[in-house]
């Protein structure tokens, strides 16, 4: 079983001085996703968490939407020619049932942020795919000044970063700014699948009363996840692209952005949030 971090010798220089020593680095091996023993997918991730991060993937593909979808999630022998288990390929079965949804290359592309279909074809797929359509009723008031807060404490429970500088990160807030969940990975698309695969394990589906926070920028395939997820608020340190802002318009996610400190922008759902009214100029 692959290993969250590894040492590798690295040649150290500071102000001329040369020195080795052993270096923490996050590691990256390639798992392989199989949907009922036909090979779906593979992604570069951090190992562990394998089983959540393929249910909350199929999740976001549309296939899983409860815990009763789930039969189960094994772990099967690897490309090796002794068939030895590499522990780097998983089969996800879905329950007797289940509508498998026609995974054409067409519909996996869109979830990619290279992806060449145009930005309506990428907001249709969304739409007529989402199992939770985003109904927070009542809907979420989130304080202005408990999102700023929550960068710092999503920072604080990143045990692996602090060893390797080298991760993502995704964490789950409820509505009072308690962390419920806290996932890393070396991709952010793996950290936010992670939460809502455990999330689906545990029967939380949809996380309707829940803000997403994530390390990096916000991507259409990060608020795609969310919106499949059914998570009302999606709040990102950094830049979100415009298709991410075109889908949390659509779909009534509120978007923040560039939330660091005091100040952040805010892209789309404002109506969630517990804005002051600007003071009256004289």
């Amino acid at each position: 079983m692959g290993r969250v971090t590894e040492r590798r010798k690295v040649i150290r220089i500071r102000d001329g001085a040369i020195s080795s020593r052993p270096d923490t680095l996050v590691a990256e091996e390639p798992l392989e996703i199989r949907l009922n023993g036909k090979p779906l997918a593979i992604t570069m991730r951090t190992p562990g968490d394998d089983f959540a991060l393929a249910a909350g993937f199929l999740v976001s593909e549309g296939v899983l939407a409860t815990a009763q979808d789930l039969q189960n999630i094994v772990y099967c022998a690897g490309a090796t020619a002794d068939g030895t288990n590499t522990y780097n390929v998983v089969d996800v079965r879905t329950a007797p049932g289940v509508a498998i949804p026609d995974i054409t290359l067409e519909r996996n592309v869109y979830t990619t942020s290279s992806c060449g279909l145009c930005g309506k074809a990428s907001l249709d797929a969304v739409r007529t795919t989402a199992r939770w359509p985003i109904a927070d009723e009542p809907p979420l008031r989130v304080d202005p000044d408990l999102l700023a807060d929550l960068p710092d404490r999503l920072r604080a429970a990143q045990r692996v970063f602090d060893r390797t500088g080298g991760l993502h990160a995704a964490a789950l807030f409820d509505e009072t700014g308690e962390l419920l969940d806290i996932r890393e990975d070396v991709g952010r698309h793996n950290a936010v699948d992670k939460l809502v695969g455990r999330a689906l394990r545990n029967d939380g589906l949809p996380l309707s009363r829940s803000i997403l926070l994530v390390s990096g920028r916000a991507s259409f395939e990060l608020a795609q996840k969310a919106v499949m997820a059914g998570i009302p608020v999606l709040a990102a340190v950094s830049a979100p692209s415009s298709l991410a802002v075109d889908l949390a318009a659509e779909t009534g996610l509120t978007l923040v952005g560039f939330l660091r400190g005091s100040s952040m922008n805010v892209y789309a759902g404002e109506h969630r949030l517990a804005l002051r009214a600007p003071a009256a100029r004289g």
